[in-house]
């Protein structure tokens, strides 16, 4: 979805040659990951951060591009909504230090876009959902000015006649009816990328499905949507619902556009080729094949473009730079609260992926993985858990601090100092210790100060405050 687009409008002979693409692209994929050396590489991460702009009285603010253009830096690009932007990091080795690294570029790219917010009389801020957003931020006007997505609105129209409705059920309910994808822009995640090699893809990609559920319940920070109480992380919820393309039409497909799968995978190619199977194309923009050296990878331009518009928690990713290789996008931990937070966050779930990787994840069921992620996402701390070993299901919490030295042995294995692991999943544990997610936090402060727009806002200032000192999220008082 980073690519630009030079137009928003397509006929039905654009989306057949763009289908004609795809099934080409498809043999390509499949003749060069057969290619002997493709891929070959250290590991690396890297990583998206997606935040709000909002006002001093924190409410959003709809200013993405004049934003975007007071930075003037190549890492920014604007995303769905107008009060949103997102920061991509620099890929680095995952040996080493890679998260104290991560730690600094967060720390520099977010205040650049805090001082270039400051310009347009804003600020920014990196939280799963806004809890100041109100239905009226939900206009056709919301939408970023941008091709991409005026093309990507259109294209979810073309298969979902019916409004997109979202019905989630927490605390309280929720329960409301639009007609395009702005909803999207309400939610807005920490995305981490693990570069994995192709022999080894399936187990890694199959490792991260499971690891996602723990990490998850420890690193809520999205409690509820328009002064509703719902989940720890109601963004799950959110985007799965208000990107369904599925209608009364589509009935036999059983994974919405946004997903964690129904099971365990046996290799990218199968990925690739069931996204292109079961997903129809909401961009079909095609482009002429570049001039290519010898060796070089293919672009596959229009698989990347159609894998990029279906959002899996774990996706796929090939990229043709350096050589062509693959990565492992795990897109379910929300943004925020600080840099810190983040960068544990990412260090539980890469050393968890990692250690599981390396013994058969697949002799699990897949649907205990599948539960742990929802129940997760709807109980936090508190969620049930399942897990290779246990024998009965016990409580998220207690689960992560059982598999914290896991998650330590898995970052090791990768070469990761060990002074960094301790620091990293330090956070972790302490957070778990004390019951202080950012979702606890949130919920906890407004039970303080009332559920109206006028406190919401409060606590998003309050949020920003707290979040500037860079602690992490367990030491914030309430």
């Amino acid at each position: 979805m980073g690519q630009q687009l030079d137009k928003d409008r397509f006929s039905e002979a654009d989306f057949a040659r763009f289908g004609e693409r795809l099934a080409e692209q498809l043999g390509a994929f499949r003749e060069l990951l057969a290619r002997p050396g493709f891929g070959a590489g250290p590991a690396t991460v890297g990583a998206e951060l997606e935040m709000f702009l909002i006002t001093p009285e924190g409410r959003p603010l709809p200013r993405n591009h004049e934003v975007r253009a007071a930075a003037d830096d190549g890492r920014i690009v604007p995303e769905l909504g107008r009060f949103n932007l997102e920061v991509n990091l620099t890929p680095l080795p995952i040996a080493g230090r890679p998260f104290s690294a991560l730690v600094r570029e967060l720390r520099e790219t977010m205040a650049l876009v805090d001082a270039a917010a400051a310009t347009q009389g804003g600020r920014a801020l990196a939280i799963g959902i806004l809890p100041s957003l109100s239905e009226f931020d939900f206009t056709h006007e919301a939408l970023s000015d941008e091709g991409r997505y005026r093309a990507l609105a259109r294209g979810m129209r073309r298969l979902r006649t019916e409004p997109f409705r979202v019905r989630i059920e927490g605390v309280e309910e929720l329960e409301l009816e639009v007609e395009g994808v702005i909803l999207e822009s309400a939610n807005t995640s920490w995305q981490v990328h693990l570069r994995t090699a192709p022999a080894e893809f399936a187990r890694v990609y199959n490792a991260a499905q499971l690891a996602t559920g723990p990490v998850l319940a420890v690193s809520g920070n999205s409690p509820g949507f328009l002064g509703r109480r719902l989940w720890e992380e109601t963004r799950i919820a959110l985007f799965e619902e208000s990107a369904d393309d599925r209608d009364v039409e589509r009935p036999e497909r059983r994974d919405r556009r946004v997903a964690l799968g129904s099971g365990w995978v046996r290799s990218a190619e199968e990925m690739f080729e069931t996204c292109v199977r079961d997903y129809e194309p909401v961009l079909p923009m095609t482009s002429p094949p570049g001039p290519r050296a010898e060796g070089e990878a293919p672009e596959l331009a229009e698989l990347r473009l159609h894998q990029g518009t279906v959002w899996q928690w774990n996706r796929p990713i090939y990229d043709p730079a350096d050589g062509g290789h693959l990565r492992v996008e795990m897109r379910a931990l929300p943004a925020g609260p600080t840099p810190a937070d983040m960068a544990a966050n990412a260090a539980f779930l890469l050393g968890l992926t990692s250690a599981m990787s390396a013994g058969p994840v697949e002799e699990f069921p897949f649907a205990a993985a599948y539960r742990n992620f929802y129940r997760a996402a709807i109980h936090g701390l508190d969620a049930p858990m399942a897990w290779p070993g246990l024998g009965e299901e016990i409580p998220a919490a207690r689960l992560a601090l059982e598999l914290l030295p896991v998650a330590r042995a898995g970052l090791e294995r990768m070469g990761v100092d060990p002074a960094e692991a301790d620091w990293t999943l330090d956070i972790i544990r302490e957070r778990v210790r004390l019951r202080r997610t950012g979702a606890i936090w949130q919920r906890e402060v407004l039970g303080g100060l009332g559920g109206d727009p006028a406190a919401r806002a409060r606590m998003v200032t309050r949020y920003r405050e707290l979040s500037l000192t860079g602690e992490p999220v367990h030491t914030w008082p309430i």
